[in-house]
């Protein structure tokens, strides 16, 4: 397990037998050279630009097609869980962009009627099948572990939608997020 900043870290206070709870506050991972970007136009379906562009450029290369797909904002209830999915972002820029990149956590307060809208991200399964997805459970039950729990138990082909997203902390927005709804999460 990664060393979480300690104002990162709240399962402890989140986390019970049932997995974690929610609230009326999102969090999302991201790269500090996204930061800029999000504090102009907000959170968009299908993010990082730089990243998708670069896997349309290796399709041309190789011979391919590449048919860009508009992904949902994912969230998360937990700083943690969204830091891991912000060093993964800035792992996955690394091996295309330079530079020196940070993992950052964005509040997400959406109003009422939008926060209804979060929906528990079961398409989550398909990236729990390959590596990434056992580096996540793996971190996942770090996180329990470290709170007195044990590894979240999870049939991902049978598992009720609600659990993507109590035992595994997946969600997902269908919208972009307006940057009146987004606060970086500071120490």
């Amino acid at each position: 397990m990664t060393d979480i900043p300690t104002f990162l870290q709240d399962a402890k206070a989140l986390l019970t037998k049932q997995g974690f709870t929610t609230s009326d506050t999102w969090y999302h991972g991201t790269s500090s050279a996204l930061v800029d970007s999000i504090k102009e136009q907000g959170l968009k379906r299908s993010g990082d630009k730089v990243l998708k562009d670069a896997a349309k450029k290796t399709m041309a290369t190789i011979g391919n097609s590449y048919t860009e797909s508009i992904e949902p904002v994912f969230l998360t209830q937990s700083k943690e869980l969204a830091f891991y999915w912000a060093e993964q972002t800035v792992r996955d820029r690394s091996v295309r962009v330079e530079g020196d990149e940070q993992p950052v956590v964005f509040a997400v307060n959406l109003p009422e009627k939008l926060n209804a809208q979060v929906k528990p991200d079961v398409g989550a399964a398909s990236l729990l099948l390959v590596k990434e997805g056992e580096n996540f459970m793996a971190y996942l039950a770090g996180i329990y572990q470290a709170n007195g729990f044990g590894a979240p138990e999870i049939d991902l082909m049978k598992a009720d939608r609600l659990e993507y997203l109590s035992k595994l902390g997946m969600a997902y927005f269908n919208a972009d997020v307006g940057v009146s709804c987004l606060d970086i999460v500071t120490g």
